[in-house]
């Protein structure tokens, strides 16, 4: 039996206009208590890049850039057991509560899941035809292989929202 991790509270305000759903931080995450802290995940180069930010390595600073452009960061799992970083490796999950966060949270107009089992996992929680729109965008892990700029060139969906 692995040990059970837990997701990390979502990144949230009043202005947030979209939400960024990951599935659950991976070991790197979880040691620097970060979201997206593994210095191969692209998620926060990205992000830089589609607002033309600065990039720095600041935490605080990469969460300031995210509620600046009205973006809020949480997870579709609570807690799960899981070896290693893999999502395929994750066992006896539960879900966080992303209903109610977007009840919380009227202003939220999009949801966008960075990977596929982030999406598929959102489907379960919130059904297919949800309220507001629902975008799977690819993952920012290395592990997922295109290339960076085939990602950014997704990932500026989300611009039209914020």
């Amino acid at each position: 039996m692995q040990n059970r991790i837990f997701s990390f509270p979502p990144i949230i305000d009043n202005h947030s206009k979209i939400l960024i759903l990951g599935s659950i931080p991976g070991v790197k995450s979880l040691e620097k208590q970060q979201y997206y802290g593994h210095p191969q995940n692209k998620f926060w180069k990205i992000i830089f890049e589609l607002f033309n930010e600065s990039f720095t390595d600041d935490y605080e600073e990469k969460i300031n850039v995210l509620k600046k452009h009205h973006i809020a960061l949480w997870d579709v799992i609570d807690s799960c057991e899981r070896k290693g970083s893999l999502d395929s490796e994750i066992r006896n999950e539960e879900a966080n509560q992303i209903e109610e966060l977007l009840e919380e949270y009227p202003n939220v107009h999009a949801i966008f899941c960075n990977g596929g089992k982030s999406y598929k996992n959102l489907q379960k929680i919130l059904g297919k035809n949800y309220k507001i729109p629902v975008f799977l965008l690819p993952s920012t892990s290395p592990l997922h292989t295109i290339s960076f700029e085939k990602k950014i060139e997704e990932w500026k969906k989300i611009i039209n929202f914020v």
